[in-house]
């Protein structure tokens, strides 16, 4: 295995580690402070907006090319 395809791999995996802990420290937070369906709903929409924002930028690199 080449030094670049490790550091692909380890970036790919390390980021989707990284968000499932976002994943999961936005279900304890909405838990914890007993948001309620419309709080928790707004927890993982405010707050999962920058996950989604991250993956569309990415998309948008691999469309445009760069």
């Amino acid at each position: 295995m080449s030094i670049e395809t490790f550091e692909s791999w380890s970036l790919t995996l390390g980021i989707g580690g990284l968000v499932l802990y976002m994943v999961y420290i936005m279900y304890k937070l909405a838990q914890e402070s007993a948001a309620g369906r419309f709080g928790t709903v707004m927890i993982f929409l405010t707050l999962g907006l920058g996950i989604i924002g991250f993956a569309a930028k990415s998309v948008i690199q691999i469309v445009i090319q760069v």
